[in-house]
């Protein structure tokens, strides 16, 4: 988080363009925690500026405040909930509540509440002269433009009054500020005394912010607001300017102030961008990847050139020794060959009579307690290549052994019409050669 410029322009106000050096500016410099770290009065443009330079600061953001009655605050009460439909209706939704041409104001969207969303509205030629005023500051930004009255702490379902010399900055808990002067508070008190809802209150809560010398000289407008009967007056002495109160406030998020800086005015596509640091490594990094992806794609060029080459060898023996196959081709060479392979293997000489007695014989001499493993007949098929057993055992276990050190062998062997008897069991073992 960076470092805040707070920026208060003391009347009278010169024109930008003309005598941007004869302003003067209340100012408080907060660093990222909030704390002041510097701060002045009647302090010109160059000085300030000086001062960040001075301490290393850059790219401060600037948080400009303009006067109360600048700015007016209204309620638009759009039932629209996406942000393009609601800045289209918003100029229809305050035309009513502004004394100008709605053409000829600038309007800032707030956030939202029951009574719909918070404006406030400006004139677009005196917004032109706020925005030239705080832009193209050394050392620091523009980050936002707000109505300083509307930075004030709120006080919970009542007023907060700042008197500031000869005017007093108020704000209600529903956002609305206004300016007036400090000797016409006291006219002002049955306004302030109106419950800000339509619920009976008895009591209206008044928080007055002011230098201990401030408090004492209006004392009488204080006593006449504390005699308006519903309001409740509470004193809070300030040691310091009250923009050091706004900034507070501002900081800890103790108001809802509407940044003026929207729209045609909004200073987000002129910030730096936080990447800007990193600028010359992701420029490293980006030549380096065109590099490699061209790299990558010679080589990926390069090893197919090589397939298509290897393919058309394949392809050339092949027909030489298949001359007359033109239905293979490089797709599917390797899948006929191998099926070629399967189709001369499993054509082979079946097993012969001898060869399947040896391993029939060999594994019978294997078979635990092969004595109960009896012979009935054995019989040869020529033309199947089978060797058929009628064999008897005490338990089909003696049977399933001696077929499966046979398929063990690589031959196919398999027992069938089994028959269940008192002394054990007997059926028909077949083996082939697999």
């Amino acid at each position: 988080m960076s470092y805040r410029l707070y920026v208060r322009p003391l009347p009278p106000f010169a024109d930008p363009g003309q005598t941007p050096d004869a302003q003067l500016y209340n100012w408080v410099l907060h660093d990222a925690s909030g704390d002041t770290q510097a701060h002045g009065r009647g302090d010109t443009r160059d000085l300030i500026e000086q001062t960040l330079g001075q301490n290393a600061l850059d790219n401060v953001l600037l948080i400009g405040m303009v006067p109360g009655d600048e700015a007016l605050f209204c309620v638009a009460d759009i039932p629209a909930k996406q942000t393009r439909f609601i800045l289209q209706a918003l100029p229809y939704a305050v035309e009513e509540q502004i004394a100008q041409d709605i053409d000829t104001v600038h309007l800032a969207l707030g956030s939202r509440t029951d009574n719909g969303f918070r404006v406030a509205a400006i004139d677009r030629s005196r917004m032109s002269d706020w925005v030239n005023l705080f832009s193209g500051w050394e050392h620091a930004r523009l980050d936002a433009i707000y109505p300083e009255a509307a930075l004030l702490p709120e006080t919970e379902g009542g007023w907060s009054i700042c008197l500031d010399g000869e005017n007093a900055m108020l704000i209600s808990d529903r956002g609305e500020w206004l300016s007036i002067q400090s000797r016409n508070l006291g006219m002002f008190a049955h306004t302030l005394a109106v419950p800000p809802s339509e619920d009976v209150v008895a009591e209206v809560p008044v928080t007055i912010f002011g230098t201990e010398q401030e408090l004492d000289q209006q004392q009488s407008a204080i006593s006449e607001l504390r005699s308006a009967g519903r309001l409740v007056v509470k004193l809070e002495a300030i040691e310091l300017m009250p923009l050091e109160l706004l900034a507070h406030a501002h900081h800890h998020h103790l108001s809802h102030p509407i940044n003026l800086c929207q729209g045609s005015y909004s200073v987000k596509s002129g910030q730096t961008s936080p990447l800007r640091a990193w600028r010359p490594l992701i420029a490293v990094a980006c030549a380096w990847f065109v590099i490699q992806l061209g790299v990558e794609l010679g080589m990926g060029f390069y090893h197919q050139q090589k397939a298509d080459t290897t393919r058309a060898q394949a392809m050339g023996i092949y027909r030489d020794a298949f001359p007359d196959d033109r239905r293979t081709h490089a797709g599917n060479v390797r899948r006929v060959i191998e099926g070629q392979l399967r189709s001369i293997g499993s054509g082979g000489p079946a097993a012969d009579f001898i060869t399947l007695m040896k391993y029939t014989g060999d594994q019978y001499s294997k078979v635990p307690q092969n004595q109960s493993l009896t012979f009935n007949s054995i019989n040869y098929s020529r033309s199947r290549g089978e060797l058929v057993v009628d064999i008897r055992a005490d338990t089909y276990n003696r049977m399933s052994a001696l077929r499966n050190g046979l398929a063990q062998q690589g031959l196919e062997a398999q027992i069938g019409s089994v028959v269940n008897e008192s002394s054990g069991a007997r059926g028909r073992l077949t083996v082939s050669g697999g």
